[in-house]
This record gives C-alpha cells, structure tokens and sequence, in this order.
C-alpha cells in the first residue's frame, strides 16, 4: 500500500524530484532524506531507494563509477519487494533502466557513461 503524504510532505517529496530532475542530487538525496526521517511503515524502503538513486548519480557525476554502482545496487535491492507501479511511478520501468545504468557503470573505466541522465516521473501518487 503506497503511503500518503502530508501537505508538507508531499511538497518535500515534490522538490526533492524537482532537484533529481535537475541534476541537484546531491540537494535531493539532503531532501528526500528529511523527509524519509519521519516516515514509518513498508512505503520506507521505497523512499530509501530514491535516496540510493540520488547519492548514485551524484557519485556518477564525480566520476566516482565504483560508488554510483554500489548505491544503485543497493538502490535496486531496496525496490525489490514493491510492485511494479508505486506511488505513481512505473517502478518496473525505473527499475529497468536502473539496471542499464548499473551495466553501464560496471562496464566503465573512470568516466560516466555519455547517455542522458534519468528524469523521475510522478503521477501523484
């Protein structure tokens, strides 16, 4: 059962994907971790895989290849027990491509790969 969000919350939620969306991870992964703090329940795990996603590609883009897969694998191990859709996300897409990533990084010698960056997308969950 995806949770539901406070007002406040849910603001929260939305400017850390604004700040994902941007290119800030480093911002998003300080946002999304405010509000994952207060949150209970299954739907944590989830919010901790966001935050994975953010801190990997801040790591991806220092060029710190060894921790972006790290973080992305975790990241995926977190997203393992929800269901395809989530929260308004098409989880199994993002999940897909998150293992592309993953390929790409471990297949990589120092440089992030030159593909664009993923863009999360909410329906409102």
């Amino acid at each position: 059962m995806a949770p539901t969000l406070t007002a406040e919350e849910r603001a929260a939620f939305d400017k850390g994907v604004a700040q994902f969306n941007e290119g800030y991870y480093f911002e998003c992964h300080d946002t999304l971790e405010d509000l994952w703090a207060g949150l209970r329940g299954p739907s944590r795990d989830f919010f901790q895989g966001l935050i994975q996603v953010s801190v990997a590609f801040y790591h991806l883009t220092n060029a710190n290849t060894a921790g972006a897969a790290s973080m992305l694998e975790r990241a995926l191990k977190r997203f393992e027990s929800y269901p395809d859709r989530y929260f308004g996300i098409d989880l199994a897409a993002h999940r897909a491509e998150l293992r592309g990533w993953l390929e790409d990084v471990r297949t990589a010698d120092a440089a992030p790969p030159a593909k664009p960056l993923p863009v999360w997308r909410f329906d409102g969950g």
